[in-house]
Order: C-alpha cells, then structure tokens, then sequence
C-alpha cells in the first residue's frame, strides 16, 4: 500500500510537536500499539529529519512516517533523503508542492479558504490541510466539498475526540491530530501506557 493509502484507510495522522525527540523510540511503539498507522514529526524541532530516518528503520511497510511544518523545497529535499513518506505544511507555497512532485512524495499543503484550497489541488496536492480548523465549524469540511467534490481535506488544529465523527462525517479524507493526542504532560512522565490508550480511543471512533 502507498502511503496515502495507508491514511487514506486508517484516516489519522499523528502529530508529533516536540521540544525532545529523544524519546522517539518509546513515543513511535506507543503510538503504533495503539493502532496510529500515520505519523508526522514536524521540523520545528531541528533533530526531526534524522529522527524521521531513524523511526522509518524502526517499522514496517505498514507504518508511514511523514514531515510536517516544511515551509521550502530545500526542507522537502531533507526529508525525502531521510526517507518521509509524506511532506506536510502549514502554508500552500508552489516551490514545496513542485519539489514534492519532483520526489513523488504526496504533498499536504495548508490552506484555509476555497480558493486557497482550490489553488492547492491544482498545483499539485495530494490532501489539503484544513488549517487551522479550530477556527470553523465541522460543517465548513461539507460545505467546501459540495462545489469542490474532488477534494480529498484534512482538518488539523483543534481535531479532538469530541468532534472528529463528526468531521469524518462531513467528508473529511484524514485527520490530523496534535496536542489531544499526544499529550505534552503524558510524554513529559514518560508515560507511554496512557499515550497507548489515547491512541486506542482516536482508533476506536474511526471505526
């Protein structure tokens, strides 16, 4: 399976936004225990990149490891280097979408409104990252897929237990969840039973 299969089938992605990525081993198993299948490091944190090299040694072909916050194509060369499987941002900017095509790695561009959205597909996204999301109601996610059915859209920012049926249901693709998956104090006591069954949770409601 292609990585956008792969989320396209389990429709999370997690979000990996940290301070310490010295941790990554324990991190990625609790996450991948709990049936997370898609997960991003995002290049906020500097040691990313080789963290990204290092957790793709650690799974199978079943697991996908992406980079997130890239804002160049420099940063998209990095990552296809260390072996990302997918490239996500919070901006939609033609130089990382090319590069992107030019290293067959599906692009996840950010964009808010129609038209950026729009002008995201057509230069080349794979998904459009709804961003941020906790700025609209669900129903946005419908109301943009009803003149725009070609769309694959995944909301990221405020994504929670509490609304993420409900953003499926509207025609979501994907998720892209953070903060309420990978709790900063659960990664802090080093608690990696308790991040294993938030992630069951997430997985449980997709079903």
């Amino acid at each position: 399976m292609s990585a956008l299969e792969i989320i396209a089938k389990h429709k999370l992605v997690a979000i990996v936004r940290l301070d310490d990525l010295s941790i990554a081993d324990e991190l990625l198993d609790a996450l991948v225990a709990g049936g997370i299948r898609a997960i991003e490091f995002t290049l906020t944190n500097p040691q990313a990149t080789e963290t990204i090299a290092a957790m793709r040694s650690r799974v199978g072909e079943d697991i996908v490891i992406g980079a997130g916050s890239v804002i160049n194509a420099e940063q998209v060369r990095a990552v296809a280097r260390a072996g990302a499987q997918f490239v996500v941002s919070p901006i939609t900017k033609r130089e990382i979408l090319d590069e992107c095509v030019a290293q067959a790695l599906p692009a996840m561009p950010g964009a808010f409104t129609p038209s950026e959205i729009q002008q995201a597909w057509e230069w080349g996204a794979a998904v459009v990252k709804v961003f941020p999301a906790n700025h609209l109601e669900q129903r946005y996610i419908k109301d943009v897929l009803a003149p725009l059915p070609h769309l694959r859209l995944m909301p990221t920012g405020g994504v929670s237990l509490d609304n993420l049926r409900e953003y499926l249901d509207m025609g979501a693709f994907a998720l892209g969840v953070g903060s309420s998956l990978i709790n900063n104090q659960t990664v802090a006591n080093r608690d990696w039973g308790a991040l294993r069954d938030n992630a069951r949770r997430y997985v449980e409601q997709m079903d």
